[in-house]
C-alpha cells in the first residue's frame, strides 16, 4: 500500500514538473529556446504541446533561414492530430511561400491528401471530396512524373467511385418516393458525370421505368407527350444494352406505352 502511495506520489510530481517546465516555456519569452523545444515535443510525437510552442514562435522566424523547416513541422504537426482542415491550408501555404523548397512536392500532395481524409461516407456533404479531387488533379499536372502521382491518381478514382453511388442513390431515392421526375434528372446526371460506371445500364433502364410511370399518372393533357418521351428513352436504352438483363421488362414498358398512345390516338 505504501509502495503505491509512494510510486502515485512520484508519478503526480513528474507530472507536474512538465508541466510546469512547459508552463515555464510558454512564458520565457526566449524564442530560441522554445523553438528547440517545440522541435523537441514534435520528436517526441507529442504535437499538441510542439503546436502550442510553434504557435508562439512562428511569428519570429518568418524570413529567417529555420522558417522552412518551422513551416513544414507545424502543418506535419495538425495532420498529426487529425486537424485535417488546418493541415490542408499549412501545406497548401507552404508550397506557394516556399516555392523552390524540396518539400513542395510533397506538400501539395499533402494538402490535397488531407482533403481526401475529410471525404466522408458517399450518403454526406462532398464538399471536402471534391477539393481533394481537384487537389490531386492539380498536384498530377504540376508533377505527372512522380511516384506520387500513380497513388494520387488511384485515389480519384476511389472519390469518383464514392461520388458515382451518391448520384446514383439521389436518383434512386426520388424513385423510390415517387417522384419521378427528379429522379429521371437525377439519373441523366448520372449519365453525363459517370458515362463508365458500371450501373449505367440499370440507370438507362430506370429511366424508362420512370418515364412511362410518369406518363401513366400524368394529366390528360400531358399523356401523349410523356409516352412518347417514354418511346424515346427507351430506344436509347435498347440501342445500348440490346442484352440487358432488363430488357424483358424494358420490351413490356414498350408494349404498354404503344397501347397507351393507341388509346390517346383514337
Amino acid at each position: 500500500m505504501r509502495y503505491c502511495l509512494y510510486f502515485s506520489t512520484i508519478i503526480v510530481l513528474f507530472l507536474t514538473s512538465c508541466k510546469s517546465e512547459f508552463e515555464a516555456l510558454r512564458t520565457s519569452n526566449q524564442p530560441d529556446k522554445v523553438y528547440k523545444a517545440a522541435n523537441d515535443y514534435y520528436a517526441a510525437k507529442d504535437y499538441n504541446r510542439a503546436i502550442a510552442l510553434y504557435d508562439i514562435v512562428i511569428q519570429y522566424y518568418r524570413g529567417r533561414q529555420e522558417a522552412e523547416d518551422l513551416f513544414f513541422k507545424y502543418a506535419y504537426a495538425h495532420y498529426y492530430q487529425a486537424d485535417y482542415i488546418l493541415a490542408s491550408t499549412y501545406f497548401k501555404n507552404y508550397s506557394g511561400t516556399f516555392s523552390n523548397s524540396v518539400n513542395k512536392e510533397e506538400a501539395e500532395y499533402m494538402a490535397a491528401y488531407s482533403n481526401f481524409k475529410l471525404s466522408p461516407n458517399y450518403k454526406l456533404d462532398q464538399t471536402y471530396t471534391q477539393k481533394a479531387i481537384e487537389g490531386f488533379e492539380q498536384f498530377i499536372n504540376l508533377y505527372p512524373n512522380t511516384e506520387r502521382a500513380e497513388a494520387a491518381n488511384k485515389l480519384i478514382d476511389e472519390m469518383r467511385r464514392k461520388l458515382e453511388e451518391k448520384s446514383f442513390e439521389q436518383g434512386n431515392l426520388y424513385y423510390k418516393i415517387g417522384q419521378y421526375q427528379a429522379a429521371m434528372t437525377s439519373f441523366q446526371n448520372t449519365l453525363k458525370d459517370f458515362p463508365e460506371s458500371k450501373r449505367i445500364e440499370e440507370v438507362r433502364y430506370l429511366i424508362v421505368k420512370s418515364s412511362f410511370i410518369q406518363a401513366s399518372n400524368s394529366i390528360y393533357e400531358k399523356k401523349k407527350e410523356r409516352f412518347n418521351e417514354t418511346l424515346e428513352h427507351y430506344a436509347q436504352f435498347i440501342k445500348k444494352h440490346p442484352k440487358s438483363k432488363w430488357l424483358k421488362d424494358a420490351k413490356s414498358i414498350e408494349k404498354e406505352t404503344l397501347a397507351e398512345l393507341k388509346k390517346l390516338n383514337v
